[in-house]
């Protein structure tokens, strides 16, 4: 998939086939991206329904008509791969979420480690997930997906436990950690989750929070990595071993 990806509400067209996209994704397409007549576009609702479509036409400089193909849905990936993120200091959070999304991280789940510098609280928070979220959605544009991963609300330790216990398999990046990750045993199917911790670690507290939970203290290498990068390296290690790169 090589065209440019556009999001949509939904995919309702005049009766002729014909699709108007206006708004602010008309105005990237006709003002930024600079789209003419012929040339190829994807529509999505991120949510893994999408449609090719060929521009017809463009009015003013926003609004793109777009002549659409079929509607088709794109299935879930198996196994699905959630990544717990502690929540980094600065804008670190932001590129930790773009570049898991680029690699094909399913879904995000932002966390309140006890040794997080960044605190999400009050209006701060919420506006701080309202950028992940966002990041998210231009990521998964930019990497061409028509499945967009879902940015949860900040979870603390306690509801990262129920995730764990859930999950087919579960693993906490940790020095302590004897096994490497690029020889644990991976399911085929069902849901894998992976936790990063913050720049200060995991604490032994949370460690054995999630232990107890089934969760196992893997290393991903010999080097350090940062909290906003390490995540994006394991998720594409753990992409490529269960098959979902090939």
């Amino acid at each position: 998939m090589t065209a440019p990806v556009f999001v949509v509400d939904g995919f309702g067209t005049d009766g002729t086939g014909r699709y108007v996209l206006d708004g602010p994704e008309g105005r990237h397409a006709v003002s930024v991206k600079r789209l003419r007549a012929g040339e190829g576009v994807v529509l999505t609702d991120g949510a893994g329904r999408w449609a090719e479509g060929e521009v017809d036409a463009t009015e003013g400089k926003d609004r793109l008509i777009v002549r659409l193909g079929e509607v088709v849905e794109e299935p879930e990936e198996s196994p699905r791969l959630t990544v717990v993120q502690a929540l980094p200091k600065g804008d670190r959070g932001e590129l930790a979420v773009e570049t898991m999304t680029e690699v094909g991280v399913d879904a995000i789940v932002p966390w309140s480690a006890a040794r997080c510098v960044t605190q999400w609280k009050g209006e701060r928070g919420l506006k701080s997930l309202a950028k992940w979220r966002a990041t998210a959605r231009e990521a998964g544009k930019q990497s061409r997906r028509v499945r967009f991963p879902a940015v949860a609300d900040a979870m603390t330790s306690k509801g990262v436990v129920s995730l764990l216990a859930e999950a087919s398999f579960a693993a906490v990046l940790h020095e302590s950690g004897t096994e490497p990750l690029a020889t644990a045993e991976l399911p085929t199917s069902g849901d894998i989750v992976l936790v990063v911790g913050p720049e200060g670690g995991v604490s032994p507290e949370e460690l054995a929070l999630f232990e107890a939970a089934g969760a196992g203290a893997y290393r991903l290498g010999r080097s350090v990595l940062r909290t906003s990068t390490a995540g994006t390296a394991a998720a594409a290690l753990l992409l490529g071993r269960t098959g979902r790169w090939s």
